[in-house]
């Protein structure tokens, strides 16, 4: 990770935007304000299967209907804001397409123990999301909603599956190139 923070500073890959870098590995997120410093940490909760692409079409099914090997946080660079849910609860949209947002805990079933996954000292166990992002609902409050009020921002998704390198820079078209995927349609 800090390979990345050093390449987004150098060159303002955020465009002067306020940043989250999520660590699947480590199931943790990274808020970080507009000129790249650290303003907090916490541990997130992901999606269920372990993959670095979103299944074609998943954005598009209703969440009872998706197969447990097709929740995925997908990994890249991703032009997020703020928006309302269907119950008019605010979420961060990162990726629009396949209907992945990041946002406080829901509560969930209560078989899934969301909140102690959250809390586990380990990230053995924070996958659980049909591929949305929970954090704690303070981290929520205190950094994401402020620093993505009345602007965008950057999500980066680490992969857990292949080179973060390849993901978000390539060394043969230079540091300044990056995968960007906007998060409203």
């Amino acid at each position: 990770m800090t390979e990345l923070v050093q390449w987004v500073i150098a060159s303002r890959d955020n465009g002067g935007m306020p940043y989250l870098i999520i660590d699947k590995t480590d199931a943790a997120v990274f808020a970080f304000d507009a000129a790249g410093h650290l303003r907090a940490a916490a541990p997130v909760l992901l999606g269920l299967a372990r993959g670095d692409r979103s299944v074609a079409g998943v954005g598009d099914e209703r969440m009872a209907t998706i197969r447990p090997q097709d929740r995925i946080t997908p990994a890249g660079r991703f032009v997020s804001s703020l928006a309302h849910d269907p119950h008019g609860k605010e979420i961060l949209w990162v990726d629009y397409k396949d209907a992945i947002a990041l946002h406080a805990v829901v509560k969930g079933t209560p078989q899934e123990h969301r909140a102690q996954r959250l809390q586990s000292p380990t990230s053995a166990d924070n996958r659980i999301s049909y591929g949305c992002i929970n954090v704690p609902l303070k981290f929520y409050q205190r950094f994401v909603s402020p620093a993505f009020t009345h602007t965008s921002g950057i999500v980066y998704i680490l992969p857990e599956t292949s080179s973060g390198r390849r993901l978000f820079w390539s060394d043969k078209v230079g540091h300044g190139a990056s995968l960007s995927i906007s998060a409203q349609p």
